[in-house]
């Protein structure tokens, strides 16, 4: 089910699945995962963004950086949009900036009463 959720931050759990809100760049020097900017986190890649190219090669990108296939990463929204919430099914592995936030998070939850 791809339901679109409201996150607090730029990511979130819901059950085993990760979802992301993602400010997007096209046409970058590299590809990137960047440091979040509110409530998005950037990601930039060097696809143009042509007819959802960009995203398609966002999702192959992001798919080798959370150790999953193509096909457990699920675009919600945004695909022809640099505003878009992915849903990244049981990823085994983390970028930096992400544990880091969902650590901090989980944290965060414990102090409360």
């Amino acid at each position: 089910m791809n339901k679109r959720l409201v996150l607090k931050s730029f990511c979130a759990w819901d059950g085993d699945v990760l979802v992301l809100n993602i400010l997007g760049t096209p046409s970058a020097k590299k590809d990137a995962i960047g440091k979040p900017k509110g409530k998005q986190l950037k990601v930039s890649v060097t696809a143009a963004p042509i007819a959802g190219r960009a995203t398609d090669h966002m999702v192959k990108f992001l798919a080798e950086e959370f150790g999953v296939s193509i096909k457990d990463i699920v675009v919600v929204f945004g695909r022809m949009n640099v505003n878009k919430q992915l849903r990244i099914n049981k990823p085994k592995s983390l970028p930096a900036v992400i544990s880091k936030h969902l650590s901090q998070e989980a944290e965060n939850t414990k102090q409360v009463p």
